[in-house]
């Protein structure tokens, strides 16, 4: 027979096509005419330029597009975004595990019921030159190189086993498995685990709806192309696989599907079969290809798949329904893969675009997102002390504004500060008409009550004077509750800065916390001391002369509607008895005066101003008395959010690079 063999010497999609018409696109003439020998003649022929061929042109149309997808799936930029890709989908027993042995020359695991229990990625990657077979599969933290093909379902089955544990259960998580081989076509695709319907033993009752809800996870994806397995022996329109693609695929865009175990077809149904692969059932863009993998007998006659592949061009050659579908190219593993890697490629070509934009507009979102983020502590352990020292005299500062007056938080707390102290003073005040009040009980019943030896018209000073003692003890508790008031308005104040300054640091904001209480709780210590001494002081009725008279004239010109004229030099006026009264209002309005300011001061003096310098210079020494890496410990979800949002960035903006020679 008289064959030509121009195609050989063209490379690209355009020459595999010429070459396989040249091959195929022939009558084909039965075996009466002694045609079998032709056809199983130009099979073989065919064999040899579809592999020269496909591999000749992958190189320059379709390896970099797929390189390209697993370089950014490589990175991650698949967490930020769905890529293209294809998802093998297929109810159990569909011959599933059989298609991707074909594709790959590898033997995966195989048996009754879930075999494939998590999403398999599967990359396969042909070999030029004289580089030796190898395989590296991955999960979790996981990566395990090695050189032998018989490994393959025993790496991949140990690898289920420790993602899903052992049994049947199924897990989302996702293992990738990388070959290299001179026999394989480039093609990077998802094994997803076959649809059940009913659990075994040891399956939970729901384990059909979580495996379809994983598989949804992907195919439901406008970037997957769905590749649906479906055995020749079934109602096609009753898969369970085909239903669920059609569900997110309507109109059957990117769905491609493969017939199997074409050698079980009942005698009869042959045209039926034929109609289906011929798009005219059920139409689907991508439409069917008819493939005749190993079966159980050839697995265990040992058939391997190279000689299974060739067993199967044999079957398609001299059936006598389907051979025709050799012609039309839609029958064996080969026309498979070089269907999906022309497929992929178009898909990837067709998302580029719209991949660009979304990784432009996050990679913006996320710079945005990055620049609002408070920068964490540098690596360096020189410029972390030297970034301590910075974050630490921030703190010191807006402790010293606030001390100040200035408005460092939401409150005022001068404000705040100056509110509880006119309380104090109100109170101060309040007491007025009691001291009063008792003073003029104490002289209209002195005689009756306190007059001891003295003669009548006489008074004992010492009986009033107690009277003053008595009521202004009474005002410490007051004063001591301000304190405890102000402590908490101060502590409040000192703590807000802390963790403004502090928000990301848990130890530095734990120790400054420490601090502030600790240094608080002392100088109330010392205040409420300095307030009962100054209460001890107040038991000895004390003032200047000066003040009191001033204060006397005063007090008596309010009571009397008169101007008074008591000084040093003249009191005769004030020797009665009756003028007792105004006397002592006279000396409780000094009291009330100097209560009114002392006990203010002492509380603003040793619960502000000197808790500052205290607090301060503490927070001075945890640069040298601490390690700094510890205390510049951040939360961490919030190094976490920064981390992520970093690593982000920088896998977008890598994946904007290697977008660039393509789009």
């Amino acid at each position: 027979m008289k064959r030509t063999f121009m195609s050989l010497h063209a490379t690209g999609p355009q020459a595999n096509q010429t070459a396989s018409k040249s091959l195929y696109q022939r009558p084909m003439m039965d075996s009466s005419q002694g045609s079998y020998e032709d056809i199983r003649e130009l099979n073989e022929d065919s064999n040899r330029v579809m592999d020269g061929v496909f591999h000749s042109h992958l190189d320059e149309k379709v390896r970099p597009y797929i390189d390209l997808i697993d370089s950014l799936r490589l990175i991650g930029i698949d967490e930020d975004m769905s890529l293209p890709t294809i998802a093998v989908i297929g109810d159990q027993s569909s011959g599933k595990s059989s298609v991707l042995e074909a594709l790959s020359g590898v033997a995966l695991p195989r048996g009754s019921g879930i075999v494939t229990r998590c999403p398999l990625e599967l990359k396969l990657r042909n070999l030029k030159g004289g580089l030796h077979w190898r395989a590296i599969i991955s999960y979790k933290d996981e990566s395990i190189e090695f050189t032998d093909p018989s490994l393959v379902d025993a790496k991949v089955e140990e690898a289920q086993n420790k993602l899903a544990g052992e049994g049947v259960g199924i897990c989302d998580e996702l293992i990738s498995l990388e070959i290299f081989s001179h026999d394989v076509c480039d093609l990077t695709l998802i094994d997803l685990p076959g649809i059940a319907r009913v659990p075994v033993k040891g399956q939970p009752e729901d384990i059909g709806q979580q495996i379809k809800s994983l598989i949804l996870s992907f195919i439901e994806k406008s970037e997957t192309i769905n590749l649906v397995v479906v055995p020749c022996n079934v109602d096609i329109a009753t898969t369970e696989a085909l239903k669920m693609a059609q569900e997110v695929d309507p109109e059957g865009k990117r769905t491609l599907a493969i017939l199997t175990k074409p050698d079980l077809v009942d005698r009869g149904t042959e045209k039926n079969v034929l109609e289906i692969v011929r798009n005219q059932v059920i139409p689907l863009s991508k439409g069917y290809v008819i493939v005749k993998c190993r079966g159980q007998k050839q697995i265990d006659d040992r058939i391997n798949l190279a000689e299974a592949t060739r067993l199967e061009r044999d079957f398609f050659t001299r059936h006598e329904f389907f051979s025709c579908l050799l012609y039309e190219e839609k029958a064996t593993i080969q026309c498979l893969a070089n269907k999906l890697t022309q497929d992929l490629v178009e898909h990837i070509k067709k998302s580029l675009p719209m991949l660009s934009e979304q990784i432009k507009k996050q990679l913006w979102d996320m710079r945005k997102g990055l620049s609002l983020c408070p920068a964490g502590p540098p690596m360096d352990p020189q410029m972390q002390k030297s970034y301590l020292i910075d974050t630490l005299t921030r703190f010191n500062d807006k402790i010293n504004r606030l001390t100040s007056g200035e408005v460092v938080n939401d409150d005022n707390m001068f404000v705040l500060l100056r509110g509880e102290f006119k309380k104090w003073k109100d109170h101060l005040d309040s007491t007025k008409a009691t001291f009063h009040k008792t003073v003029q009980d104490v002289v209209n019943e002195y005689d009756q009550k306190h007059r001891g030896r003295e003669l009548p018209g006489f008074s004992d000073y010492n009986v009033f004077e107690m009277v003053v003692q008595r009521l202004v003890a009474l005002l410490m508790g007051q004063a001591i509750d301000t304190l405890r008031v102000v402590r908490e308005t101060v502590q409040k104040q000192f703590t807000d800065v802390s963790k403004t300054c502090f928000t990301n640091y848990p130890f530095l904001q734990c120790v400054t916390m420490n601090k502030i209480d600790n240094i608080q709780s002392k100088q109330e210590a010392k205040v409420e001391e300095r307030i009962l001494e100054q209460f001890e002081m107040e038991q000895l009725v004390y003032t200047q002369d000066g003040i009191y008279f001033k204060t006397l004239n005063e007090t008596a010109f309010s009571a009397e509607g008169e101007k008074a004229s008591a000084s040093e030099d003249n009191c005769a006026g004030f020797d009665s008895r009756s003028k007792y009264p105004v006397m002592l209002r006279a000396y409780y309005e000094i009291v009330v005066q100097r209560l009114a300011d002392q006990v203010p001061m002492l509380i603003r003096y040793f619960m502000l101003k000197q808790s500052a310098q205290l607090l301060c210079a503490e927070m001075l020494g945890l640069i040298d008395g601490a390690t700094v890496s510890e205390v510049l410990r951040e939360e961490s979800h919030i190094s976490r959010h920064r981390f992520d949002m970093q690593n982000r960035v920088d896998r977008l903006t890598l994946a904007q690079e290697k977008l660039s020679n393509f789009v």
